[in-house]
């Protein structure tokens, strides 16, 4: 859609209109009231150092279905048009960036002005401005009793799902559906619907549990995944792709063996950490040193949910076909991001863990892809 455009039509594109703060401000609300009072399992997280326990109200796949059929009724009673985000996509996104910077503005005077002591809490001030408003000083940060954190990542799934659903109504209108936009599109929502049925192993991740809540997650949970996540729909809205049936073949083949060890691995990984006993794969799990997982997935490779990541990005990006390095934005930033979080994650583990680091090393020596790296 950039590419299509002059700066003459894009900057003013980019303003943000009352609509496309509107259409913010009732999703961040509907969220917020929905979260709350919708019915759904309540997750403890991990213990804390301070030996507390958040919970998490897991009904986010409870509160997408509700928010999917309340905008498809007013679609269909001609209250609100199914294009509005397909239409107003710059305005939304610019919007959306606004937002992030306000709301973690906010979070940096509250953190800075904070005198909890709480693990959640307790403000972790480098003195550094612009780094701690990038990496946030607080763990947990709450708004009512709403944990923002959880939050965002919540309405950033969805919001990529609700994306995709008007870029289809798009085509469709356009007349210009095809065979790779109904791949796409199947994939994208069979991998978000899985997120949120499995939304309780979110609470585990390493985004949940140790990064404090700034720029950096804001951003990347309300503009980043929505807005980036979703470059292979819009551009198959001005491109027409013809695949092939062994490339549509290859293509599936590529999203079930990527969704198997993606959610196999996080699967074990989410119930080792709550049952270290529970077997893998019909065996008692290998556990070094009592802490580090060796078993399953994860003897197979140190970060093998990384390797089914990647094939999941990969597969939504292939029904674009290879004429354009466009779509392919999101699997090659992920590759980059994920190598860089690797990397990052060893250097913390080997100083936490020590001798029981270089004996999981030893055992299982591969990074991310067996025989590669």
């Amino acid at each position: 859609m950039l590419l299509d455009m002059d700066l003459g039509v894009l900057l003013p594109s980019l303003i943000p209109s009352s609509q496309s703060v509107y259409v913010l401000v009732f999703y961040f609300v509907y969220l917020a009231v929905a979260g709350e009072i919708l019915p759904g399992k309540v997750i403890r997280g991990v213990l804390l150092s301070d030996g507390s326990q958040l919970r998490y109200r897991c009904n986010g796949l409870l509160a997408l279905t509700l928010l999917v059929a309340i905008l498809g009724i007013c679609a269909k009673l001609g209250i609100v048009s199914p294009l509005v985000v397909a239409d107003r996509g710059l305005e939304l996104l610019s919007a959306t960036f606004i937002f992030c910077v306000l709301v973690t503005l906010a979070l940096y005077v509250t953190g800075r002005n904070s005198s909890d002591k709480s693990s959640s809490l307790k403000p972790h001030v480098s003195g550094n401005l612009v780094h701690d408003w990038w990496f946030g000083i607080q763990l947990n940060p709450q708004f009512m009793s709403i944990d923002l954190k959880f939050f965002f990542v919540r309405a950033g799934m969805m919001g990529w799902l609700l994306i995709n659903l008007s870029i289809l109504a798009k085509s469709v209108q356009d007349g210009s559906l095809s065979q790779s936009m109904i791949l796409y599109q199947i994939f994208c929502a069979l991998y978000i619907l899985d997120y949120f049925v499995h939304e309780e192993y979110m609470t585990s991740t390493w985004d949940i549990i140790a990064e404090r809540l700034g720029f950096m997650l804001v951003f990347g949970d309300l503009l980043w995944i929505p807005f980036t996540f979703s470059i292979q729909g819009w551009w198959l809205l001005h491109n027409k792709v013809e695949l092939t049936v062994p490339a549509i073949v290859a293509n599936c083949l590529v999203f079930v063996i990527g969704y198997m060890v993606f959610r196999g691995a996080n699967k074990q990984k989410h119930i080792f950490k709550k049952n270290p006993k529970t077997p893998i794969w019909g065996k008692p799990p290998v556990v070094v040193g009592g802490k580090l997982l060796a078993s399953g997935y994860w003897g197979i490779a140190r970060h093998c949910n990384y390797l089914g990541d990647l094939m999941l990005a990969l597969s939504f990006s292939l029904p674009c076909g290879i004429s354009s390095p466009v779509p392919y934005f999101y699997p090659i930033y992920l590759l980059i991001l994920l190598i860089w979080r690797e990397r990052r994650d060893e250097v913390r583990c080997a100083e936490k863990y020590k001798e029981i680091w270089a004996e999981y090393l030893r055992l299982v020596p591969w990074r991310i892809l067996p025989y590669v790296y």
